[in-house]
């Protein structure tokens, strides 16, 4: 068999079994809540599962590799988890509380929260919007993927690539996403691994690889701790480069917090125990995911500094830099991440067109949600036909629209008693076009932002704007005051002091990672890039003048407090007598 041809048949093979346990789990939808949830029944295997397997799409494989290729390697090993800290934030400050409304939809949640049909339609509506955007390209890579790997031209690939998602989250709904969700990560998960393992042991391992590109000067500062800046780039310094990171990693933090295809995992969970282990866990695999990804995605200019577009990377070196089955099997694990971010963004919008834009009360029924998923991802479909694809900075930019739009609602929803149903509606509306305008007109040359200025800042200043000056003029219901009371009692049966025990063993690791992550950047990243660039000391030892060195604690600066702090929560929320009792069955 041919090289094409196995690749080809590894991902039919693939997709055929994903499509059969999608079916077979839509024979045990019966009810919507089924549909939407998953029956509310899922362990935190299946959440982190599907937690993983819905951010890891193909615009990580090829986006983000191919950013990483073309020059920033170095910052994005450097300064992991600033984001995805916000799945364990997240998940104690609002994701526990979601799960506790037992809503079907996280905007439904928002309207119930407000007692407001119309904050429900608007946070809908930015569902649509966002996520039908995100689907687009998710559609768009696997599409891609399927026209480099097949005789198929991308055209061709379009239809075949949206129909091996829809027919199974049609069917399934969420119970048949989680499943293969969960699948389609353990498949692209040990594929990387095994895969950067492979290519490591042939460029001499990490420290001799990462010494050997700083010192080829292939691409000057790849390995960097700010990676390539200055002319031709987005970035005139460092400084530029330092302020664009954080931001877009505090706006990504915000989207896995409160987002609604991340939060939305949460309606799914057995309890809140759960949710809080699978929302660690999950960091803990994304941030190893992310480091092996955008690693290979640098180090594999060693072998090839000339592949193009850079967003293939990951396909050439599949191709040419490993055995054929285990090249094979990394591109079916490429094509089930694509798959299980579609099915997540096809549910979700689906899920929002008919429970929280059109629904009628009483009228909603599962026949009728299945229609209309399926004609949801029809209108996509042809949107892919008329969309350029453009992988990494689509993403980008749909992804950080939430930060605006739902981060300062969906903590304040939680945390704040003066947020008015009002204030909630403008400020989903005012942080989504306070977000969207600025995007649009610099996307068009019109304006020019500073890194400072991101358009995500800027409609999160708009969406806290707008909840302040119309909450003052207006007041909070008693029901809405009853609602957001009764979400801060605990559940007794989340209060029981084996499965704090067992949930407190998340945090701990938490914590250890941000002691022991320094020490292996320090030795395996940092010294072998001074070893490359001469700064190391003259007795050979890390120089801790350099600013690579310096950066290399930021885990520990982010991850021992959050550890510390996510135990303190925890013990203080679910074992303190204070903590209030309510059946756990109780629905706000």
């Amino acid at each position: 068999m041919s090289g094409i041809d196995l690749y080809t048949a590894t991902i039919i093979i693939s997709v055929a079994l994903y499509v059969a346990v999608g079916s077979y789990s839509g024979r045990k939808v019966k009810e919507l809540d089924d549909y939407f949830v998953a029956g509310r029944r899922a362990p935190t295997f299946l959440i982190v599962g599907t937690l993983v397997a819905s951010v890891f799409s193909t615009s990580i494989f090829l986006g983000e590799a191919g950013f990483t290729y073309d020059g920033q390697m170095g910052a994005y090993i450097l300064l992991p988890g600033i984001a995805v800290a916000g799945y364990v934030y997240g998940a104690l400050l609002f994701g526990t509380y979601l799960r506790r409304s037992r809503a079907p939809t996280v905007a439904d949640f928002l309207g119930r929260r407000f007692n407001s049909r119309r904050v429900q339609q608007a946070a809908g509506i930015t569902i649509i919007l966002g996520l039908g955007g995100y689907l687009l390209v998710v559609t768009q890579g696997a599409a891609i993927l399927l026209s480099d790997l097949t005789p198929l031209s991308y055209h061709q690939a379009l239809p075949v690539a949206w129909l091996s998602y829809t027919v199974f989250t049609m069917y399934a709904g969420s119970r048949g996403v989680i499943i293969t969700d969960t699948m389609m990560f353990l498949l692209f998960g040990i594929a990387t691994v095994v895969f950067s393992i492979v290519v490591l042991q042939d460029l001499g391992g990490v420290g001799t690889a990462v010494e050997d590109l700083t010192r080829s000067g292939i691409k000057t500062d790849i390995t960097s701790w700010h990676g390539i800046i200055g002319p031709g780039t987005d970035w005139p310094t460092a400084v530029d480069f330092l302020i664009w990171v954080v931001v877009i990693d505090i706006c990504w933090g915000v989207v896995y917090a409160v987002g609604p295809w991340q939060a939305s995992r949460h309606l799914m969970a057995r309890d809140d125990h759960v949710v809080i282990r699978a929302a660690i866990y999950a960091c803990f695999a994304v941030i190893a995911m992310q480091i092996l990804i955008y690693g290979m995605g640098g180090l594999i200019n060693l072998l090839n500094p000339d592949i193009s577009p850079s967003e293939t990377v990951i396909i050439w070196a599949a191709q040419n830099a490993v055995p054929e089955i285990l090249g094979a099997l990394l591109l079916a694990g490429i094509m089930a991440a694509a798959l299980s971010s579609a099915s997540t963004f096809l549910s979700l919008v689906g899920f929002s067109v008919s429970n929280d834009i059109a629904r009628t009360p009483g009228e909603l029924t599962l026949g009728k949600t299945r229609v209309i998923v399926l004609l949801t991802g029809i209108v996509v479909l042809f949107a892919c036909f008329w969309v350029p694809p453009n992988v990494f900075w689509i993403m980008l930019f749909i992804g950080t629209v939430f930060a605006s739009s739902w981060g300062p609602v969906g903590f304040m929803s939680i945390w704040s008693r003066k947020i008015t149903a009002d204030g909630a509606f403008w400020g989903i509306v005012c942080g989504f076009l306070g977000n969207v305008i600025p995007a649009a007109m610099v996307a068009l040359g019109w304006i020019s932002l500073p890194s400072y200025g991101d358009p995500a800042i800027l409609g999160a200043v708009a969406s806290l704007l707008a909840i302040v000056v119309v909450s003052r003029r207006g007041r909070v219901s008693r029901a809405e005051v009853v609602y957001r009371m009764r979400l801060h009692r605990s559940p007794a049966t989340d209060c029981d002091a084996r499965k704090v025990r067992t949930t407190l063993i998340a945090p701990l690791l938490l914590t250890v990672y941000g002691l022991v992550m320094p020490v292996l950047l320090l030795n395996w990243y940092v010294k072998p890039y001074q070893a490359g660039t001469g700064e190391l000391s003259p007795d050979g030892s890390i120089n801790w003048a350099g600013t690579e060195a310096l950066v290399a604690f930021g885990p520990g600066v982010l991850f021992v407090p959050l550890g510390l702090i996510s135990t303190w929560v925890i013990w203080r929320r679910y074992q303190s007598e204070r903590a209030s009792r309510v059946p756990v069955s109780a629905d706000p």
